[in-house]
């Protein structure tokens, strides 16, 4: 199945909208799963490689399409070279409705198996709320200096709470 944005013109009689090809050829209207996914695909292309400091609005684009929409919490790094390009987007460790547990000798284990300079911590807060708790500011610096004796930088910690994301960097917190 593929997502077909500018179907030919013999469709002309399908209302507008975003439509998949099936495999037999035949064009329907895209269900919503389809074009997150869709989207999803797009976004991780942009972001792998990318310039993260230079584009954050495409990290946050991401991110919102990727955790927004959650009912649980899910703890994720995003993996950077030395110039801060994106390695991977890795999702650590999944929780429940208002907490997950960290393990920070998980993530400086994921940092050095693929060469990390930098990471970029995320996770999302189904509740809708975006602001850190103090678990969260503590978690943060405790992974900051589990890091930094391996010679990896905590670039930020993004907090997703649907459509909303807060960094601890713009907040002085990093």
């Amino acid at each position: 199945m593929s997502l077909d944005l500018f179907p030919s013109s013999s469709h002309a009689a399908v209302p507008a909208s975003l439509l998949v090809r099936d495999v037999t050829g035949s064009y329907r209207a895209a269900d919503p799963a389809e074009v997150l996914q869709a989207a999803l695909r797009v976004l991780e292309g942009q972001l792998r490689g990318s310039e993260v400091l230079s584009s954050p609005q495409a990290v946050r684009d991401f991110l919102r399409i990727k955790l927004g929409t959650l009912e649980h919490e899910v703890f994720a790094v995003i993996h950077l070279d030395a110039q801060h390009r994106v390695i991977e987007y890795v999702e650590m460790f999944r929780g429940t409705v208002s907490q997950t547990s960290v393990y920070p000798r998980e993530i400086v284990k994921e940092a050095l198996a693929r060469n990390s300079a930098a990471l970029i911590l995320v996770h999302n807060h189904p509740s809708g709320v975006a602001e850190p708790s103090r678990a969260d500011e503590m978690l943060t610096q405790t992974l900051k200096n589990a890091l930094a004796l391996v010679d990896v930088r905590v670039i930020d910690h993004l907090i997703v709470a649907r459509a909303t994301i807060l960094s601890f960097a713009e907040r002085g917190l990093i």
